[in-house]
């Protein structure tokens, strides 16, 4: 039997899909939502895969440093990465963050799945595995990735 716990996590950002045949291919923001699907093959002492407050500790910060009130953008979109990254220089603001390829629901999810394997690897917390990230860009329209 597996049992697996989800916590959810929010932000605000802004991205552009610069291949888009419609209106996203215009800078534009959402507020996202991050379920993060973690399982491990046996409970804690606690009777608990993980503390849902270690998640949002540690991936929760790391989404918080990285992406609220920013800009997630391709890396490719050199024009406006230019643009942003002057304004960053200049006033103090956040730095746009890059992804390869579009910054659409399904590569943001799949960014976030192994940034989160990897942030929990790196607090020496390997009995816990990330299986799934769903990402919401809308609270109609999601993605998710497994593992």
């Amino acid at each position: 039997m597996k049992i697996t716990i989800t916590r959810r996590i929010e932000w605000d950002a802004a991205h552009r899909v610069l291949r888009h045949e419609s209106k996203c291919s215009t800078l534009h923001g959402h507020r996202y939502v991050a379920l993060i699907t973690c399982t491990a093959e046996q409970l804690d002492r606690c009777d608990r895969v993980i503390d849902f407050g270690v998640v949002k500790d540690i991936i929760g910060r790391w989404v918080d440093e990285n992406w609220d009130h920013t800009t997630i953008l391709n890396a490719e979109d050199v024009e406006l990465l230019g643009l942003l990254r002057g304004e960053e220089v200049a006033d103090g603001k956040r730095a746009p963050y890059t992804i390869n390829g579009e910054p659409t629901a399904e590569n943001i999810a799949r960014e976030l799945l192994v940034l989160s394997r990897k942030l929990l690897e790196l607090r020496s917390i390997t009995d816990v595995e990330v299986v799934a990230v769903e990402v919401f860009e809308t609270p109609n329209c999601s993605a998710k990735v497994t593992r």
